[in-house]
Parts: structure tokens; sequence; C-alpha cells
């Protein structure tokens, strides 16, 4: 147990304290996942390709890509000049009108040193199969050794096959019939993998199929982790969900006290245009 608590320890990214996906490897020997990385460039305003494209180095073939994330083209030389000639991004030691880009320097989360990316930043990382190999091997390692029993079985126990996210629960196949019987409403309720820890059923992007998390003031519309670190919202105001829901319902909540203590007012003179409408008529 200790040697696999340790063991996961060594495969989370030091950015989202989560398993690396598509884990990029630096210079400086650390690795960082690939959307990770890119958001850290972006916070330290230099100009990257697009976190949804895939690393373009030589392990990068199309059998080892992500089938969740879409291959992007890379920006062209020219097109990159043009972009930083006008003043898009700046890089540390780069004079606003210099005309050739300067190095990438990345600041690295696990060793605290700025790590020199070259000229081409993310481009010129290797993506880490092996550890990205060994990641998904752990997670399978884990499923097989955490085996999750039916909740509703009597004993002797069978193995869950489903779990239902509204019902807050793991079944057998037989308990899922049984407790969601054809015709109820319950029947609608969609199966999931069992687990022992049942979220509420998020949101999700329509573009990127990610659990929404933020929510854009700018646009009016709430963001996956994806979408937030798109050039289409780079000088946006993006909040939390909760900030934003807090703020909203604070808003709605004074909003409704108002109409409410004005309810009496307005009765008031409905009750008097009537008797006016009375008195007219006679």
């Amino acid at each position: 147990q200790t040697s696999m608590k340790n063991m996961e320890r060594e495969l989370v990214c030091p950015v989202c304290k989560e398993m690396y996906k598509q884990p990029l490897a630096l210079p400086c020997a650390h690795n960082v996942c690939h959307v990770c990385a890119s958001e850290v460039l972006l916070q330290h305003g230099h100009l990257c390709c697009d976190p949804t494209s895939e690393p373009t180095s030589p392990a990068a073939t199309p059998a080892t890509r992500s089938p969740r994330l879409g291959r992007r083209a890379v920006p062209k030389p020219d097109r990159l000049d043009r972009l930083l000639k006008s003043g898009f991004g700046t890089y540390p030691g780069r004079k606003r009108g210099a005309v050739h880009p300067q190095t990438v320097s990345f600041p690295c989360p696990a060793c605290q040193r700025d790590v020199d990316l070259g000229e081409r930043g993310l481009g010129s990382l290797f993506r880490n199969l092996t550890l990205e190999r060994v990641v998904e091997r752990y997670r399978q390692t884990i499923n097989i050794s955490a085996a999750i029993m039916c909740q509703f079985c009597k004993p002797p126990q069978l193995e869950a096959t489903k779990g239902c996210t509204e019902c807050k629960s793991s079944f057998c196949n037989e308990c899922f019939k049984l407790y969601h019987p054809w015709g109820t409403q319950k029947a609608q309720h969609e199966p999931t993998p069992p687990t022992l820890t049942f979220r509420p059923k998020g949101l999700m992007c329509p573009e990127h199929k990610e659990e929404v998390t933020h929510y854009c003031k700018t646009c009016q519309r709430l963001v996956c982790q994806l979408c937030r670190v798109r050039r289409t919202h780079t000088s946006h105001k993006i909040t939390p969900v909760l900030s934003a829901y807090q703020a909203l319902r604070e808003k709605l909540t004074k909003s409704l006290a108002y109409i409410l203590s004005s309810q009496d007012t307005v009765q008031t003179q409905i009750a008097e245009l009537e008797e006016m409408v009375k008195h007219t008529e006679v």
C-alpha cells in the first residue's frame, strides 16, 4: 500500500496535481502535462501554440496521439514572425519592436528553475511516452486491485458492473435491472462505470467534452480548462464557476428582495385602479 502511494506521487504533474496527461519532458529532466505547460507559458506572457494540438516531436506519431485532442497545424515561421512584430506576446529580454523571436524561458515548477526551450518553445519538447504508458498501466492496476462490490446484493455479494450517478450507488447487472424497472422514471438513469465516490454530474463543454470549471464574463459563457488557454479568451475576464455563481446569486437575491418589498405597494395601487374603474363605470 505504501509503495503504491509512493509510486503514485511520482506520477503526479507538479502543476495540476493530477496524474500526467500527455507529459512533456523538459530539458531539466522533469515532466509536465502538455496543457499545463501551455497554460504556464500563457500566464507568463509567452506566445505558444494551441494547447489542443499535439507535441510536434517525432514521438507524437498518429498511433500515440490522444484520440480526445485533434491535430492542429503549427503556426508557420513567417506567421509567427508577423505576430511577434505586431506586439502579440513578449519574451524576457525582447523589446516590443524586435524582428526575430527570442528563446522561450519556462519556469519549471519542480526544480524552480527557468529552463531554456529555444525559439520553438513547446514545439522543441518530446512527449514522454514511457511515462505516459506507466501512468496508464498504474491506472489499470489500481482498478483491478480495488474491486467494487454491488451495494444491493445479498451475501455473497457480486462485483459491481454499473454505477448510477442519480442513485449514488454501484450495482451488478441483475440489481441494476431490479432497481431501474422498465416504464419508471428510474429507467431513464444512464449507467456509468462503478465507483465508490459519486460526484454530481457536471456540465460538459460542448467543444472539448471536458467538465466546465470557469465562467468567462466577457463572453458570458461557461468554459473548461482547454477553453481557458485558447487565444480567444486571452484578454477576457475569467473567474471560477463558484465565484461567478455566488456573485450572480447575490445579485438575484437583491433583485428578488426589492421586488418582494415593493409587492404591497403594487397591490395597493392595483386595488385603487380597480376601484377607479368601478367608479367610472357607475
